[in-house]
């Protein structure tokens, strides 16, 4: 599954901010020769039938939320499905985290807060985000979060219910997931405790290069907490990575119990909305094609042919496969959000 930076079908794009904004094209049946496919800036491992329709789904319900990348558009070949989404260049949290080691406080409540912003809404839609992680976490041009990656999302969870498919990454799996109980919602406040202990310790909390000590670590180990912490952050984080569920920081008023503590009094969460406050990171992109914040591993590869010239079909809704009917999408005017 490829990433690549594609250029706009016409019109060409408006530009504000540095970041591209894509206008709906004058052929709402988007295709692959309607854009330019100009870098891969990154790879996917694998994308199952149930994910992808899962990850359209929940796209199509971003486009209100600043922090949650937004899909513009939708659209199947033959050969190949196609998703394109808000360019973002700010580089991935994992890779800044890499660079630096680990945040300060203020910087990790930053980043913490607008991503429990995030995760609030998805749960008011009744959407389990479940792969909360630093590589799934994006900046942009000016140092936003933005989450991306769907495709675990689990939907038509309402509050108190469960669901119980085994699935996350590793380092970041909640202990009722590692035993194979039943979970709800609470699991991704685990995952934000999860993300929160790395951004200020520099790994997961119970990390181990032993996968399996590691999970007997989520499971059995008591959390370390090295000093030079505030007492929020302590508190904070022993609230999120509670073991048991049903205690856990954001088990009863979900996203309310996580804005109401301590740790987030220095936020002004209509403000964090709106975005008003200054990131306390700039990533400092001299535009679109500044792309120093994505892995030369990527961006030194050539764009495989196959993606861009694939025949000039767009599978019809008569002829698309079975198995994925209704992808395809493209974004009205109205839908479009300022960058």
């Amino acid at each position: 599954m490829d990433t690549s930076l594609a250029g706009p079908p016409s019109p060409q794009p408006s530009r504000a901010n540095g970041n591209i904004q894509l206008g709906p094209s004058a052929n709402p049946n988007a295709r692959p020769t309607d854009f330019d496919f100009l870098k891969v800036i990154g790879k996917g491992n694998y994308g199952k039938q149930s994910h992808i329709m899962a990850e359209r789904n929940v796209l199509l319900k971003n486009v209100r939320h600043p922090f949650l990348v937004g899909l513009r558009y939708s659209f199947q070949t033959p050969e190949k499905l196609y998703f394109v989404l808000d360019y973002v260049n700010g580089g991935e949290l994992f890779f800044h985290l890499q660079r630096e080691r680990r945040f300060l406080e203020p910087r990790a409540r930053f980043y913490a807060a607008e991503v429990a912003s995030a995760i609030g809404y998805l749960h008011s839609l009744n959407i389990i985000y479940r792969d909360l992680k630093p590589e799934n976490i994006l900046l942009d041009c000016q140092g936003h979060i933005v989450l991306t990656d769907f495709g675990l999302c689990k939907e038509g969870v309402e509050p108190k219910e469960t669901t119980s498919t085994f699935c996350g990454t590793p380092e970041y799996l909640a202990p009722e997931v590692l035993r194979k109980e039943p979970y709800d919602r609470a699991v991704d406040w685990w995952c934000l405790g999860a993300v929160l202990y790395e951004m200020l310790q520099g790994l997961p909390p119970f990390y181990s290069q032993d996968v399996a000590q590691m999970y007997d670590n989520i499971l059995h180990q008591p959390l370390q907490i090295p000093g030079g912490r505030t007492v929020a952050a302590c508190d904070l984080l022993q609230g999120l990575l509670h073991k048991d569920q049903k205690q856990r920081l954001g088990s009863k008023a979900d996203f309310l119990e996580i804005k109401n503590h301590v740790f987030f009094s220095p936020i002004n969460w209509d403000d964090l909305y709106h975005k008003r406050l200054i990131p306390p990171f700039n990533p400092n992109v001299e535009g679109p094609a500044d792309l120093k914040h994505f892995d030369p591993e990527f961006t030194q590869e050539a764009v495989s042919k196959s993606i861009g010239c694939t025949p000039d079909t767009v599978a019809s809704s008569s002829g698309a496969s079975s198995a994925f009917l209704g992808f395809s999408y493209a974004q009205e005017d109205n839908d479009l959000l300022d960058c």
